[in-house]
C-alpha cells in the first residue's frame, strides 16, 4: 500500500470513530441525569468536533502547519 493511500486510510478510519464517538457522547448526555456528567460528555463532544476540524484542514492543506 503505497504511503499516501496509507496516510488517508488511517485518517478516514479516525475521523469515522471520532464521529461515532461525538454521536454516542450527545446520545448519551439525554440518558442520564448528573449535571456534572452532562457538561462532561457535551464537552467531549465539542472537543471531538475540533478534531474533526484540525482532519479536515489537514486534508484542505487550510492552516500553515499543514502546508
Amino acid at each position: 500500500m503505497p504511503q499516501a493511500t496509507a496516510v488517508q486510510s488511517s485518517i478516514q478510519e479516525v475521523r469515522e470513530n471520532l464521529q461515532r464517538i461525538k454521536q454516542r457522547a450527545r446520545r448519551d448526555i439525554e440518558k442520564i441525569a448528573d449535571p456534572k456528567a452532562q457538561a462532561l460528555l457535551e464537552t467531549t463532544a465539542e472537543v471531538i468536533q475540533g478534531l474533526e476540524k484540525a482532519f479536515t484542514d489537514y486534508e484542505a492543506k487550510s492552516e500553515p502547519a499543514w502546508r
